[in-house]
């Protein structure tokens, strides 16, 4: 029987490390690094794995490959352009290319990939058990224009993306807050390879004149076929709606432009309390608004449902928080650091 053991992951938004054992192989879903300043995973109880399967290139989800070597130096297994997104420092990775969409021989094990519509090249995994299947969605959203969501298949254990718990507001709602807020102009920070095409789609069919930090605006081009302008860090001035990295002011033209002053920032990310953004946030120097690039409370529930599942582990969540949450799922909530699959 497959089992599952949650590295990191569960019981609040913290780095993604899911171990699997299946038969004689040992597979990590996800390889991220934390949150926090200084917060890294232990690895203390991982040993050595046999491969290391990567949803997306976020830090949370691919951050700690310059630690593969704790963990025996697996080859890697990603979408092409996961790889593309992941930074040159962490390359040095034995590669194996994924499709997007299809699926791939693990081992001899049949696995299914699916689009997850939370990052360009991101995927969800989906695992054949004894038990019934086991469906690892990572990081995931239906609501994305221009980032496509796989219908996920059925699954009797499901490990799904929680990190909003019962929030259930619609991001149609939440992008005429964010269009509203940009008038006067506005520095809109969000991580490379996520929501960037999408909010610059947003406020230019609002009448937005928007302008993008370059890799943002490849990404707006590579999505939508259409150009943006681009801005940097001399360039740019305060009446002007940017669309920039980081997420948080961590770095990037939000970070360079932070320092200059002068700019209003919108923050829409999980916002660590050791980012320049917290801070910010706290004293009303800027303003944070939901953006949703996981999934809703509605979603996660219906998504049970679909696959079919008796167990749901739900990840990136703390379940106190998510009264909801809890309650929807009832007998089928999983919340053990290791559990069958």
């Amino acid at each position: 029987m497959a089992r599952l053991k949650a590295i990191s992951g569960l019981g609040r938004k913290s780095a993604a490390l899911f171990l699997v054992e299946a038969g004689e192989q040992r597979i990590l879903f996800d390889f991220g690094d934390g949150l926090e300043p200084g917060e890294h995973p232990d690895l203390s109880e991982v040993g050595v794995v046999d491969a290391v399967c990567l949803s997306h290139a976020h830090e949370d989800h691919a951050g700690s490959l310059m630690r593969l070597g704790e963990v025996g130096s697996p080859p890697v297994y990603a979408t092409s352009r996961c790889f593309e997104q992941i930074p040159e420092a962490l390359r040095l990775v034995e590669r194996r290319i994924i499709p997007e969409r299809g699926g791939f021989d693990l081992f001899g094990m049949d696995i299914t990939v699916g689009q997850c519509g939370h990052a360009p090249g991101g995927v969800w995994f989906h695992l054949p058990t004894e038990r019934g299947g086991f469906l690892y969605s990572g990081d995931c959203s239906a609501e994305s224009e221009s980032m496509p969501l796989d219908p996920f298949p059925r699954a009797a254990t499901l490990l799904v993306d929680a990190s909003y718990g019962d929030r259930d507001s619609s991001l149609s709602d939440q992008r005429e807050a964010i269009i509203k807020a940009a008038d006067g102009g506005a520095v809109i920070c969000c991580p490379a390879a996520g929501r960037g095409a999408d909010m610059v789609q947003a406020l230019l069919s609002a009448g937005h004149a928007v302008w993008a930090e370059d890799c943002i605006a490849q990404e707006y081009e590579a999505a939508m076929g259409q150009v943006v302008p681009v801005v940097d860090g001399m360039t740019a001035c305060p009446e002007q709606v940017i669309v920039t990295t980081s997420s948080n002011a961590e770095d990037g033209l939000s970070g360079a432009l932070l320092a200059r002053g002068g700019f209003r920032f919108l923050f829409s990310s999980h916002v660590p309390k050791g980012s320049p953004a917290y801070p910010l946030i706290e004293a009303g120097e800027a303003q944070w608004l939901p953006w949703n690039v996981h999934p809703r409370l509605r979603d996660v529930l219906n998504w049970a449902d679909q696959c079919g599942a008796d167990q749901v582990i739900p990840a990136f969540i703390d379940p106190a928080s998510a009264t909801k949450l809890v309650a929807g799922l009832g007998k089928r909530l999983v919340l053990e650091r290791e559990v069958e699959i």
